[in-house]
């Protein structure tokens, strides 16, 4: 029960560093309250609707009421399992723009602008392309991580890339090398038609080693003396006990549970530890604030022929496909079938994308829920720099509770401003000729559903999380307030404690957060360590030379008439 290096969380991170801190020879426990990843609801790439519906594998934490729509409550789905959300998620890897990461940099991250951090996205990365094209120069090729493609045989997927180039915007090759804006394939983090998640990728190979080692119990707390964190204290099989840190404790447990843990051992806002009877170790007024999130809606149109996914969803077809799967990793299984992308700009002045889409060859919702009409199609889409700030903060002191997470939402006027901005944009791509063949009517929001106000109500009602919360104990500069961990992940105002997960964002990247995670894990390690970080890599992303002034990189006469004329 003791170790050189202790982690809480078997999550993206928190595998990552393991593998990386018993590769170098030092001893690592790793603390998950989740149990194992077996069965094919994990691994088939196509079943990805199930294991985030599963209070087996997903902590089941819902939002607060949110006060901007009408007090819904929101799922914030957490893998409860080895692997974390990489185990849950929706298998899509996107490392972000260049530009986030300049953002961290500028905002106080020392030492994580993008040209510091593309090597290690390298690092992590063994990446195929799957015959479509793609930047290899920017790419890693020996990593630990499979990124694919899919087979992109779908007749809908392909019309999508060719709706985009129609309605004006840039095609690209591969969103994660030179050029991210524009419409093109989606990396994958499936490999031989399985999930490759963090626990596949890093934790089972490091448990192999005799310095790495596993333990199921829920961390009730870090154990401080003297200021220094020296073990955490955790439950399981009904008893309390101590994991004793001989280094170094380290929080990688998601940006829930992250900050939860630092308030239950006293690093926190003083006064809210004090509102919860804990003894105040740390006043750091950002742990739990500045929690960030991607919402999303569903465009949803019908289609006027079967070429749909929707042909499998059904008993017989369901079993086909499993069948397949369960036989040789093949089929429609062996996909997430998020196999199409774009990254836009919502609007001349923008310098770089802010709206991210996922296609989808069917009309489908999250809980596996399909269109009552029937053969279809979507595209998921959303703003990616939202204004809006939530928190996370605690219940109680029991560390059994769940926090209360209020994300607020929409409370901004740009946030509503931008999603009617994406709908108007999202119908004008349906409306271009390469889905002429397969466009039958708009079952979302719905042709009646026009102006400002009844778009308003639609998001109001139908904007869901796209489940990437981050932000919750910014890195920053010492000096800097709000900041919960330096630019090497160590806690500020603490010795011997660091964090490195998605809570250390100082503002959501671009697209889902699965890499970028990832990579968090990776840079972190040689911090831990005490090494020289990667050289940094210099390479020129690509911008629109052009951005001040157009929106797309061909701007025509457009001809829907829903579409936002301010835009184009």
């Amino acid at each position: 029960m003791q170790a050189d290096y202790v982690i809480v969380g078997a999550g993206s991170a928190g595998c990552a560093m393991a593998y990386r801190l018993s590769e170098a020879g030092k001893s690592v426990l790793v603390i998950e309250h989740g149990g194992t990843d077996w069965g094919p609801f994990i691994q088939m790439p196509g079943a990805l609707s199930y294991p985030m519906n599963m209070s087996r594998y997903d902590w089941g934490y819902q939002s607060e009421p949110e006060p901007h729509l009408g007090g819904r409550q929101l799922a914030c789905p957490r893998g409860k399992v080895i692997g974390g959300s990489s185990s849950i998620n929706g298998m899509i890897y996107v490392r972000g723009h260049a530009r986030d990461y300049d953002h961290w940099r500028d905002s106080g991250a020392q030492g994580w602008g993008y040209a510091d951090v593309l090597p290690y996205f390298k690092r992590l990365e063994n990446w195929h392309d799957g015959g479509h094209g793609g930047d290899p120069a920017w790419r890693g090729t020996d990593g630990p991580l499979h990124v694919t493609r899919g087979s992109r045989d779908n007749p809908l997927t392909r019309a999508f890339v060719e709706a985009g180039e129609q309605a004006g915007y840039p095609v690209t090759g591969d969103y994660n090398g030179h050029q991210q804006e524009g419409f093109g394939p989606f990396d994958m983090t499936v490999w031989k038609g399985q999930r490759w998640s963090a626990a596949n990728a890093y934790l089972k190979p490091a448990l192999q080693r005799d310095t790495c080692d596993l333990i199921r119990a829920l961390a009730r707390r870090v154990v401080m003396q003297d200021g220094r964190a020296v073990g955490v204290e955790v439950e399981r099989g009904g008893r309390v006990e101590v994991v004793t840190a001989r280094k170094e404790v380290i929080l990688a447990a998601s940006s829930i549970n992250s900050p939860k843990l630092l308030m239950l051992s006293g690093i926190g806002p003083a006064a809210h530890l004090s509102e919860h009877g804990i003894d105040v170790v740390a006043d750091r007024a950002g742990v739990g604030q500045n929690l960030q999130d991607h919402l999303e809606l569903y465009v949803q149109a019908a289609a006027s022929q079967p070429v749909s996914l929707y042909k499998y969803w059904n008993l017989l077809g369901k079993a086909y496909v499993g069948a397949r799967w369960l036989m040789n990793r093949s089929g429609p299984g062996a996909s997430n079938q998020f196999e199409s992308a774009a990254f836009v700009r919502s609007h001349a002045g923008v310098d770089y994308p802010d709206i991210q889409y996922h296609f989808l060859p069917i009309a489908i919702r999250y809980d596996g829920q399909a269109s009552a009409e029937g053969h279809g199609f979507q595209a998921h889409v959303g703003p990616m720099r939202s204004p809006s700030r939530g928190a996370v903060t605690l219940r109680s002191s029991d560390p059994k509770d769940a926090p209360r997470i209020l994300f607020n939402y929409m409370s901004h006027a740009q946030d509503w401003e931008d999603f009617r901005r994406c709908i108007r944009l999202t119908r004008e791509i349906f409306d271009q000729p390469a889905f002429a063949p397969f466009y039958k009517h708009e079952i979302q929001p719905g042709a009646d559903c026009q102006t400002d106000d009844e778009l308003d109500d639609f998001i109001r009602q139908h904007v869901e999380s796209a489940y990437h919360p981050c932000g919750t104990a910014k890195m920053g500069a010492k000096d800097d307030p709000m900041a919960v961990v330096d630019p090497e992940c160590r806690v500020i105002g603490v010795d011997g404690l660091r964090l490195a997960d998605s809570s250390v964002f100082p503002r959501i990247t671009n697209g889902n957060l699965n890499a970028p995670s990832i990579m968090v894990g990776e840079k972190a390690s040689d911090h831990i360590l005490g090494r020289n970080s990667l050289a940094p890599d210099n390479a020129e992303p690509w911008i629109d030379p052009e951005w001040q002034t157009r929106q797309r990189v061909n701007d025509r006469t457009l001809t829907n008439k829903s579409v936002d004329r301010g835009v184009a």
